[in-house]
């Protein structure tokens, strides 16, 4: 039905297009104003709607730059209960940060520090004023809020479903036409099977046709052996049969996953962000146990009647040579 609908609203593409094209044009033309920093500001975002890998992206960066570096992560906290600038503390909940920025905070918690703000220039003003400041922040999902121009940005498109492919919404599912790509110092097809050929590459790269100071890279999902919570850890293999719980915006790669290694579960898959109801805790109480996303388990872990049954699998983001990614981060970090 969702489908049918996207198709008759066709005639609104062009339309969605031309405001989307012209407004980009006007911060081009230096008629919307955008701000700059001097210090590293860096980006990572998307031309589609959700389910591009952005949250296991951002955590690689972390990983890579929180030793060296005071280190803050920025999003916009979506669907989350609070308004205007919050940074997270010890009180932290996914209810008032968001999920994905929760998420940053369970896990890295005193080696980064975790804000959130529709408004990004107010979001970064206040980071700033935080303890003297961050030596880097990461811009989570900004690559449309022109209002701040980052220094260095690092657009993300799926290797099942890539921009080039695409149509600006409602059809289509990019928040601006194509030609926004070229905004972008990096670009990562991300979510790629392991068995991706270098001529697939090549062909990927021919249809984004990067420009000269552009490089794309490819990265795929990384799983652990175990799935985990706050006190356990078990073997993924030696589980027999458990219920998969989503509520993010692309399942199918962990359903995949799954399916792969011939494992039994039963899937219950949700909207992306899904508010879980009290007849959803119903049906998860009935179950022995439950494998969910990262994500999903931050909200989830707050029902105490789930705690001994609810686990969820880690994932990492694995790039395609990552040392000349990692140089070029660096690169410009240094300057």
């Amino acid at each position: 039905m969702m489908k049918i609908l996207r198709y008759l609203l066709f005639p609104i593409v062009p339309v969605y297009y031309a405001v989307t094209w012209l407004r980009n044009k006007l911060y081009d033309w230096g008629v919307k104003k955008s701000v700059s920093y001097p210090f590293p500001v860096i980006c990572v975002g998307n031309l589609s709607v959700g389910g591009t890998g952005k949250t296991p992206m951002v955590e690689y960066l972390v990983n890579y730059l929180k030793d060296d570096f005071n280190l803050a992560t920025l999003s916009r906290g979506y669907k989350r209960k609070s308004e205007g600038f919050q940074l997270a503390d010890e009180h932290a909940a996914a209810e008032t940060l968001g999920d994905e920025p929760f998420q940053f905070y369970n896990k890295f918690k005193d080696d980064i520090v975790v804000g959130v703000d529709a408004d990004r220039q107010n979001g970064i003003k206040q980071l700033q004023n935080f303890k003297n400041g961050s030596d880097i922040i990461l811009l989570d999902d900004a690559f449309q809020h022109r209002k701040v121009k980052a220094g260095f940005n690092i657009l993300l498109t799926t290797y099942t479903n890539p921009y080039f492919k695409d149509l600006v919404l409602p059809t289509g599912n990019l928040r601006e036409p194509r030609a926004g790509a070229k905004r972008a110092d990096i670009i990562v097809v991300t979510k790629c099977p392991e068995s991706i050929s270098e001529s697939e590459k090549k062909d990927f790269e021919k249809s984004i046709a990067p420009n000269v100071n552009q490089h794309v890279f490819f990265s795929s999902i990384a799983y652990s052996e175990n799935v985990v919570n706050d006190t356990e850890s078990l073997n993924l293999d030696k589980l027999s049969k458990f219920t998969l719980v989503t509520g993010i915006a692309n399942a199918k790669p962990l359903v995949n996953y799954l399916k792969k290694k011939g494992m039994s579960f039963e899937h219950l898959n949700f909207k992306d962000h899904h508010d879980f109801s009290l007849q959803d805790i119903e049906k998860f109480v009935e179950r022995d146990i439950i494998i969910t996303t990262e994500k999903d388990f931050m909200r989830l872990k707050q029902i105490a009647i789930l705690n001994d049954k609810l686990f969820y699998l880690p994932i990492k983001a694995k790039i395609d040579n990552c040392q000349k990614f990692n140089r070029l981060i660096t690169d410009f970090v240094k300057r």
